[in-house]
């Protein structure tokens, strides 16, 4: 699988996790250099609460388009740390 944003593959892994029909990449599959911290957070009632990263890709922000839960729910506990993409983020397999 691939995350694709402003024509630049962000992550690519042959192991993402599927959950609600997002595909989560495991952290070591990003390429790190397009990810930045955003201080945004939300809740999700079952997974915990996640975190966000704007993505960075030649000048251009896509704030808050990938996000991951770092200590989420024993019920989903397999995404741990693991990075799912909306905003415009292609994931193509």
């Amino acid at each position: 699988m691939k995350a694709i944003w402003n024509e630049t593959v962000v992550a690519e892994s042959s192991h993402t996790v599927v959950v609600e029909d997002n595909h989560y990449f495991p952290p070591a599959s990003l390429k790190t250099e397009y990810f930045r911290k955003s201080e945004t957070h939300t809740t999700c009632p079952w997974k915990g609460e996640a975190n966000y990263y704007d993505i960075v890709v030649n000048g251009r922000v896509n704030k808050d388009a990938a996000w991951y839960y770092p200590d989420p729910s024993d019920a989903a506990n397999e995404i741990k740390g693991h990075v799912a993409f909306w905003r415009g983020v292609q994931v193509t397999g």
